[in-house]
């Protein structure tokens, strides 16, 4: 073989090795696109795989939103129930207690001090109990002994005072401050009612005077010392039903009247210092005559038991009453003040009276006679004490004072009335009538023993 042709020949071999070579790269190449095939081939299984877990990653946000839902809606239903009920208990606790724990239902105003019950002129003054409003004896908001103690705190030289019993503490102190002022204090009492009583539970009211250095004089004597009224600075006078003590002023229905007038302290001065000298009852000296006053043209005259035989006084102006007559009476035993009451009744004359209960069905009440007759009477309404001792003749002349419609109180005690015409001042005592009369009731006839 020439040179020639073994070129040839291992050019061919060399051209076959090329060839087969680039086959082996070929299929080199065929089996790496072959295995990206199948990569290929295996990435949607991966996407369903991905999409798998997405769809269950989805649910488990689903539940968990759905459980807080639930969680939510059961915390509101709670503060719904709560919202209701907590201000159901408190509002229970506030009605019950008056106490707002947390201030719920807003600031509540307080209801109004209530006002003193009367009226008054230039020279005169007219108060009433208020047992139904003005019946805290540690509150004196409203009631006569604030009046009394603005007086005790007013005067200036003298305060002379004849009352039957005692037991108000703050009055006691304005005394002593008075007293400690300067103020000339001196007081006539009964022994019994007011020295003795003055022993007792809630009292000691004159012991704290008689320490003060202010001097207290009892009558000593059996009748009563039922006087009730109090003079200042020789000026005015207080006086009416009303005892200073806390049934009288804040339990008991009772009247005071004020009168500006150094005439008429005049006539209280001189029935005080014969009391401080010791002379009482019907051995009183009477200067009745001397006992009247005109104040701005009201005729007022000043009656004391027993010196001054007051019920034959009163007698005349109930004969006289041409129109009505009006009484308040705690007690009401004198017959011949009873039979001119009830011959003015039977006159014609209109007739209305209050009873105190106690007492008013006796044999010795003149109640009894004026039901029986027809005469419009009844009896009062106070669970404590109607204490009243008042008449009102033709709405222009008022009797009031200490003095009871009794034999006692007219020939025994010592007592003060005082009579004034004057129809702006009974007004205010038929006014009081009013407020009490529907208060009260008629007796049971089975008790009257009406013939």
């Amino acid at each position: 073989m020439t040179k020639s042709s073994s070129k040839k020949t291992s050019a061919k071999k060399a051209s076959t090795r090329k060839t087969s070579a680039k086959k082996s790269t070929a299929r080199k190449t065929g089996a790496k696109k072959s295995t990206a095939r199948k990569t290929s081939a295996k990435k949607p299984s991966t996407r369903k795989t991905s999409t798998k877990r997405s769809l269950t990653g989805t649910s488990r946000r689903r539940a968990s939103s759905s459980s807080s839902k639930r969680q939510q809606g059961n915390r509101n239903r709670i503060l719904a129930i709560a919202a209701v009920v907590i201000p159901v208990l408190l509002a229970g606790y506030y009605l019950m207690t008056g106490n707002d724990l947390l201030e719920l239902f807003g600031q509540q105003e307080s209801a109004a001090p209530p006002d003193i019950v009367g009226s008054g002129g230039d020279w005169w003054q007219v108060y009433f109990s208020d047992p139904q409003n003005v019946n805290d004896p540690t509150d004196l908001t409203g009631s006569m002994p604030q009046e009394l103690i603005a007086y005790i705190d007013a005067a200036q030289n003298t305060i002379h005072i004849a009352s039957f019993e005692f037991n108000l503490t703050p009055v006691a102190e304005a005394l002593i401050a008075a007293h400690q002022r300067g103020v000339e204090v001196k007081w006539v009492t009964d022994d019994e009612h007011g020295l003795e009583a003055d022993e007792e539970d809630d009292h000691g009211q004159f012991a704290m005077l008689e320490q003060a250095g202010i001097e207290i004089k009892g009558d000593g004597r059996s009748a009563l010392m039922h006087d009730k009224f109090w003079i200042f600075d020789n000026q005015r006078v207080w006086t009416g039903s009303t005892n200073i003590t806390s049934n009288g002023n804040f339990r008991n229905n009772n009247n005071v009247i004020i009168i500006e007038s150094p005439q008429v302290a005049a006539i209280y001065e001189r029935e005080f210092a014969e009391m401080w000298a010791g002379e009482f009852g019907p051995t009183s000296s009477s200067t009745v005559d001397d006992q009247t006053v005109t104040l701005d043209g009201t005729r007022v005259q000043v009656l004391f038991a027993a010196e001054d035989e007051v019920v034959s006084q009163l007698v005349p102006l109930i004969e006289g009453a041409q129109n009505n007559i009006r009484f308040m009476a705690f007690s009401f035993t004198h017959d011949d003040l009873g039979a001119a009451v009830l011959a003015r009744a039977e006159a014609g004359v209109d007739v209305q009276g209050i009873f105190e209960t106690r007492g008013s069905e006796t044999q010795y009440s003149e109640m009894p006679a004026l039901y029986c007759a027809g005469v419009p009477v009844r009896q009062d309404g106070n669970p404590g004490t109607f204490h009243h001792k008042v008449f009102v003749i033709d709405d222009q002349i008022l009797v009031t004072g200490s003095l009871n419609f009794s034999n006692n109180a007219d020939n025994s005690n010592d007592e003060n009335v005082v009579v004034i015409t004057n129809s702006d001042i009974a007004a205010q005592y038929l006014l009081e009538f009013e407020r009490r009369w529907p208060e009260a009731t008629e007796p049971d006839a089975e008790d009257m023993n009406c013939d």
